[in-house]
C-alpha cells in the first residue's frame, strides 16, 4: 500500500496511546480504589445496623448517622482544597486511608471489649468523613496525573464502573458477612479494603514530573484567600458554572427522592424487602452497562454534547418512578432508578473529565473542592426536604416533584455553550 502524501511530504502517523490496561500505575490506583469501594459499601449496611440492633438507636439516631457521614463535605471540603494543592497528593492519600483504617478496626475492637456506644460510633463516622473528604479531593487531584489527557475519559469511565460494581454486590457482601459473624466484625473487612488501598498507592511508581507538587505564586497567598480560588475559577468558567449548578440541582433532588423512596415502595406499593433489594440491584445494572460503553458512546455522540444529553434524554424515564404499582409494577421504580444511575454514569465522567483537563494542575484541588463543597453540601439539605414533602403532600406526590426536579437540572446543560458544541476543547 502506498503511502498518503501531502504537499509537505509523507503524512505522519500518530502514534497510538498505550492502552490503560497496560499501565502499571492505573492498574494499581483502579484496583486499590474497587476494593475500597467495596469495603465503603459494606460499611454502608452494617453501621446502621450496629446502630439500630446492637444499640438500640431510634429512627432519629440513626439517621444522624447519614448527617455525619455528609456533614464534613461541607464543613472541610474547601480548607482539603488548599491542602491537597501545597502537599504531595498521594501521601496524603495513603495518611486518610490509614487513618481511615485505624477508625474502622476501632469498632469491632470496642465492641468486643463491650464498649461500644452510639456516641463513639458517631466520632469514628464523623472522623471517617473528614478522612474521606481529604482523600476524595487529593484523588480526583492527582488521577489527571497518572494518565495522559485523552486517556481521562477512559480512566474515569474504569474507575465509576468500579464503584458501580461494589454497589451492585457490597449490600449483599454485607449482609451475608453481617449474618456470619455480627455487624460489628464486619468493620474488620472494611479496614483491611483500606489498608490494601494505602499499599497499592503506596506501590505507585511516579515520574520526577508527576511526583512534583504543583507550584505557583498562589501557593503564597493566605489560607483563606486560597480556599475561594476554586470557586473564583469556577465563576470564570461558563460551561463549568453551567455543569456545577446542573450537578448540584440534581444532587439535592435526587436526596429528596432517595429520603423517600424505601418508605414508598413499602408504604404505597407494599413491596417485600426482597423486591426491594431487587429494584436496587435492577438500578445498579443500569449503571454498570453504561459504564461498559462510557467511553465509546462519549466518542460516538461528543465529549461535549454527551453532557447535556446523558441529563435530558433519560428524564421521561424517570417518570415510571412514581407511576409504580403494587406488584410487578413496582419493577418500574427500578427502571427509573436505572435510567437515572445510567446518566449519572455518563454525565459524571465526562464532566469529571472536562473538569480536570482544562483547570490548571496548580489548583486542581481547590476546584474539585469547590465542586465538593456545594454540589455535596445541598444532600443533607435535600434528604430534609424529602421528608418533609413526603410528610405534607403524600409520598407520591412529594415523588413527583422531586423526579420533575431532577429532570430539570438538565436545563442548565442544554441552554448553555454546550448545546452548540460536539467536543469539548482539548485544553
Amino acid at each position: 500500500m502506498t503511502q498518503q502524501l501531502t504537499a509537505a511530504g509523507p503524512a505522519r502517523r500518530t502514534p497510538s496511546r498505550p492502552s490503560l490496561w497496560r499501565s502499571r500505575n492505573f492498574l494499581l490506583l483502579w484496583g486499590g480504589q474497587t476494593v475500597s469501594e467495596l469495603g465503603t459499601r459494606i460499611s454502608h449496611v452494617a453501621v446502621p445496623v450496629v446502630a439500630a440492633d446492637a444499640l438500640g438507636a431510634s429512627i432519629f439516631q440513626v439517621s444522624l448517622l447519614t448527617f455525619l457521614a455528609w456533614l464534613p463535605y461541607l464543613l472541610f471540603s474547601l480548607p482539603a482544597g488548599a491542602l491537597a494543592d501545597r502537599v504531595d497528593q498521594r501521601k496524603l492519600m495513603i495518611l486518610c486511608d490509614l487513618g481511615r483504617m485505624a477508625l474502622m478496626l476501632s469498632l469491632p475492637l470496642v465492641a468486643i471489649a463491650g464498649r461500644l456506644t452510639l456516641t463513639f460510633l458517631y466520632v469514628v463516622v464523623g472522623l471517617s468523613g473528614v478522612l474521606t473528604v481529604g482523600f476524595t479531593v487529593a484523588y480526583r487531584s492527582r488521577f489527571p496525573r497518572l494518565v495522559e489527557a485523552d486517556q481521562l475519559v477512559d480512566g474515569n469511565a474504569k474507575l465509576v464502573l468500579s464503584q458501580d460494581a461494589a454497589e451492585l454486590v457490597g449490600p449483599t457482601i454485607g449482609g451475608v458477612l453481617i449474618g456470619l459473624v455480627g455487624a460489628a466484625r464486619t468493620f474488620f473487612g472494611n479496614a483491611i479494603a483500606f489498608l490494601v488501598s494505602a499499599v497499592t498507592l503506596w506501590l505507585i511508581r511516579e515520574t520526577p514530573e508527576q511526583r512534583a507538587t504543583p507550584a505557583s505564586s498562589r501557593d503564597r497567598v493566605s489560607p483563606r484567600t486560597a480556599m475561594t480560588e476554586g470557586l473564583a475559577f469556577v465563576r470564570r468558567q461558563p460551561i463549568l458554572l453551567k455543569i456545577l449548578a446542573c450537578t448540584t440541582t440534581s444532587n439535592f433532588f435526587v436526596m429528596a427522592s432517595g429520603s423517600i423512596e424505601v418508605t414508598f415502595m413499602l408504604r404505597e406499593l407494599h413491596a417485600s424487602s426482597v423486591m426491594v433489594g431487587l429494584v436496587f440491584s435492577v438500578s445498579a445494572i443500569g449503571g454498570l452497562t453504561l459504564g461498559i460503553f462510557a467511553n465509546r458512546l462519549t466518542n460516538r455522540i461528543g465529549t461535549a454534547r454527551v453532557i447535556w444529553v446523558a441529563m435530558a434524554a433519560p428524564g421521561p424515564l424517570y417518570l415510571l418512578m412514581p407511576l409504580a404499582q403494587p406488584g410487578w409494577g413496582v419493577l418500574l421504580y427500578g427502571v427509573g432508578l436505572a435510567a437515572f444511575s445510567g446518566n449519572a454514569v455518563l454525565f459524571n465522567i465526562a464532566a469529571m473529565s472536562y473538569r480536570q483537563r482544562i483547570t490548571p494542575p496548580e489548583i486542581l484541588g481547590r476546584v474539585n473542592a469547590t465542586f465538593l463543597w456545594i454540589c455535596y453540601g445541598v444532600i443533607p439539605l435535600g434528604a430534609l426536604v424529602g421528608g418533609t414533602l413526603g410528610s405534607q403532600l403524600g409520598l407520591r406526590t412529594a415523588l413527583w416533584i422531586c423526579v420533575l426536579g431532577t429532570w430539570s437540572a438538565a436545563l442548565f446543560v442544554v441552554f448553555s455553550p454546550l448545546r452548540k458544541m460536539r467536543d469539548l476543547p482539548a485544553t
